[in-house]
């Protein structure tokens, strides 16, 4: 008697990694209605798109956790779908004028951080030393995808909450003084191993 031995499912196509994918996918969605700033209907349809992208940074996370769906493909992906959502994001909104003069600045820091982290990742992979997320990192993802919410509303949502694209410049320069602390960490942590590495 042949026995039939079920097929597993593969960890590609888990719930938690296609939420990741869904992420990934919005990023040209979401720049593609930026290329009408001044429409309003343009900026509401890009904020829907990139808030339903930023819940599923927390939803696959859940999932993964609760359902025992973590993989490594997910575990890779998953930032790098937060560094194309964020890196898009700031262009778009850099591009158009909603990230003006000095505030520029803060953009800059944000995606230097993330270039500098994502070569520290794979420098320290390679010694196969891992970086556990802080709690800081995770507010400073947070504090970001709400700055670029309200950015990306901007003068639409000022008909509708006045204020709309200060609060969200002030939650940007917060994001990346968060950014920089963080960003010391990755490159205090790298330091120490590269200085080990050369000791022995």
């Amino acid at each position: 008697m042949t026995m039939v031995v079920p097929r597993r499912r593969s960890a590609a196509f888990t719930l938690a990694n296609l939420l990741t994918y869904g992420r990934v996918a919005a990023v040209p969605v979401v720049a593609g209605f930026l290329f009408w700033p001044q429409d309003p209907s343009a900026r509401f349809a890009a904020l829907a798109v990139f808030v339903l992208a930023a819940i599923t940074d927390y939803l696959d996370g859940y999932v993964a956790r609760a359902y025992a769906q973590s993989s490594a493909l997910g575990r890779m992906l998953d930032p790098i779908a937060d560094k194309l959502l964020v890196a898009a994001c700031l262009l778009m909104l850099a591009a158009d004028g909603s990230i003006p003069g000095p505030s520029l600045w803060a953009a800059i820091v944000i995606l230097c951080r993330e270039i500098l982290v994502s070569g520290l990742r794979e420098y320290l992979a390679e010694l196969k030393v891992g970086v556990p997320v802080s709690r800081v990192a995770k507010w400073k993802t947070a504090a970001q995808l709400v700055s670029l919410g309200f950015l990306i509303a901007g003068p639409a949502g000022e008909a509708i909450l006045p204020g709309t694209v200060m609060i969200g410049l002030t939650l940007l320069w917060i994001s990346a003084a968060l950014t920089l602390y963080t960003g010391w960490d990755y490159l205090r942590a790298g330091l120490r191993h590269m200085m080990d590495d050369e000791v022995r």
